[in-house]
């Protein structure tokens, strides 16, 4: 599959997450998912590699796909203090 064939709009997103002694994981979003034209697969395309070489694909939600990047999926938490300092980060 050339680039030119991949669907403009990725299903996905990629994580890794980062386990934190005392706090919740951090979700740190290395990458896009894109599905095959035939359904039969994806590419997956990372700006980051994953420490521990294990990759989280999570489908995109209808009120994230405008988002840039977000540290971690909807349903997961995070204090607010830390969400306002990855915030200036990011």
């Amino acid at each position: 599959m050339t680039e030119k064939d991949q669907p403009r709009q990725p299903t996905h997103r990629a994580y890794s997450v980062i386990r934190r002694d005392g706090q919740d994981d951090y979700w740190l979003n290395i990458g896009l998912v894109f599905p095959h034209k035939d359904g039969a697969g994806f590419n997956i395309m990372l700006q980051a590699y994953p420490l521990d070489g294990k990759i989280v694909c999570r489908e995109i939600a209808d009120d994230d796909a405008d988002a840039k990047d977000k540290p971690e999926p909807p349903s997961q938490k995070r204090s607010s203090r830390y969400r306002a300092s990855s915030a200036r980060t990011g």
